[in-house]
């Protein structure tokens, strides 16, 4: 292998002399053995717009030449395009703020500009990585920016994907709403229920964290390129401050805009907890509804698709497994998000040394939601109602004298239900219709009467 010699603030180091990474990744390599998980593609591509975003601002100021320039516009465009994908070799929890990151984004793009302009990688003396695709940038601008960037748009992927398992259930809802079950309150039998307003319940509370996750773009486009270090845009022309925002919003198609005070936006990072907090609820109702399905699966209301076999002992078992994988992914997304909101109080002064661990836990987050989100329609798309078991609860289940306390009056359903007791009988529906009528019992267990809000007036018997 052979190698090229680089140089930095601690002095030389062999760096492969294939690779478009340099010394400031090689020492981050070394460092920081922790994960072993790379940083996550949406946010290098978000990095990298950022840089383009300098660039063109750059270049269009005069501080960039036209031949510098179109080599590191291009440079960006072909790893926004996944070629270069295995010279991002940072662990995703480096220490520095994200500086590790910063730099092996500034190398990669810098010795493929090298390439481009058929120099040799490493030579630095006519394009560099800090000097040139770094130029009027740090990395506590560039890094919130970029996460700023990359958390937006996954939100919209995850928005869309709240909206197809919204659909998936409000298409259960319609197919379920004819079909009378027995609800149930503390793990206990309660009062009749549509099945299909039970699904109904399921697509409300997504059709809230569709909303809600749509709308956290707002909490996240204010962001701080152009501060450069603290927020004071020291060691960038006012020129570039007010340019880059507009580039970076061409490039984006987001409705970005440059925070006023750039020392809190660089300082404070509140609104990357508060968005946490949106993405945490959409997980909880994964895991709340994803449970219910078990459950209904358990009581044999509904039948989840069949995906594997369940048991490498008990033949013809066969488990929820979809369900349980999400359960599990949602847990663990709603961990990363702790993990936010505890990070976001622990930046110190003027900024956040932590941003990596934010950055990491957003995308994992954010990743799982989306996948989980994916499975759980999917399986929804598959649940088959099983009327015979439905019907079977309601026959049997006292609950449903419940449904004609407004006829009968409490007293009278308490006295009923005593007598179905001391008769011993099995069939509660049977035994309603002996008492109260076969007219007034099926019109009182329809799904008509069962759904509707209230009930209409009533003379009491």
């Amino acid at each position: 292998m052979q190698y090229r010699t680089e140089r930095d603030l601690l002095g030389e180091k062999k760096v492969p002399q294939e690779v478009y990474w340099g010394i400031h990744t090689a020492r981050a390599r070394e460092n920081f053995p922790l994960s072993g998980r790379m940083v996550d593609f949406d946010l290098i591509k978000a990095l990298v717009v950022v840089k383009k975003s300098a660039a063109q601002a750059n270049h269009e100021l005069g501080y960039l030449n036209k031949e510098k320039f179109l080599a590191i516009e291009q440079a960006c465009d072909e790893v926004s395009q996944g070629k270069f994908n295995s010279s991002f070799v940072v662990d995703s929890l480096c220490g520095g703020a994200g500086t590790s990151v910063n730099m092996n984004v500034n190398e990669v793009l810098a010795n493929r500009a090298l390439e481009i302009l058929g120099k040799n990688k490493g030579d630095y003396s006519f394009l560099h990585p800090i000097d040139d695709v770094n130029m009027h940038q740090s990395t506590n601008d560039v890094f919130p920016t970029g996460v700023r960037i990359a958390v937006i748009n996954k939100l919209k992927d995850l928005s869309a994907v709240i909206a197809g398992l919204q659909g998936a259930f409000q298409q259960k809802e319609k197919a379920f709403v004819g079909i009378v079950t027995i609800g149930r309150s503390e793990l206990q039998e309660a009062v009749p229920v549509s099945l299909g307003a039970e699904f109904g319940a399921f697509a409300q509370g997504f059709e809230r964290d569709r909303w809600r996750t749509f709308k956290c773009e707002e909490r996240l486009r204010v962001v701080n390129i152009g501060g450069t270090a603290i927020g004071t845009g020291l060691g960038a022309p006012r020129s570039y401050i007010f340019l880059v925002i507009e580039k970076l919003r061409a490039l984006t198609g987001l409705g970005l805009s440059r925070a006023e005070n750039l020392v809190d936006a660089t300082a404070n990072c509140d609104a990357f907890g508060e968005v946490a907090g949106i993405i945490k609820v959409h997980a909880q109702n994964i895991i709340k509804v994803s449970n219910d399905l078990r459950l209904l699966h358990l009581l044999g209301e509904i039948v989840l698709p069949s995906l594997q076999a369940g048991s490498s002992l008990m033949p013809g078992k066969v488990n929820p497994v979809a369900c349980e994988a999400v359960i599990q992914a949602a847990i663990k997304a709603g961990n990363d998000c702790d993990i936010i909101t505890e990070l976001v109080g622990r930046g110190t002064l003027q900024i956040n040394e932590f941003m990596p661990l934010i950055a990491d836990s957003f995308m994992e987050a954010l990743n799982l939601l989306a996948a989980s989100g994916r499975i759980l329609t999917d399986c929804v798309n598959s649940i088959e109602a099983n009327e015979s078991v439905c019907r079977e609860y309601i026959e049997h289940s006292l609950g449903v004298v419940t449904a004609f306390v407004p006829i009968i009056g409490y007293e009278k359903a308490t006295a009923l239900i005593q007598e179905f007791k001391a008769a011993k009988e099995k069939n509660v529906r049977s035994f309603l219709v002996e008492k109260l009528g076969k007219d007034l019992v099926d019109k009182t267990l329809s799904a008509e009467n069962i759904i509707s809000l209230g009930y209409k007036d009533v003379k009491r018997a």
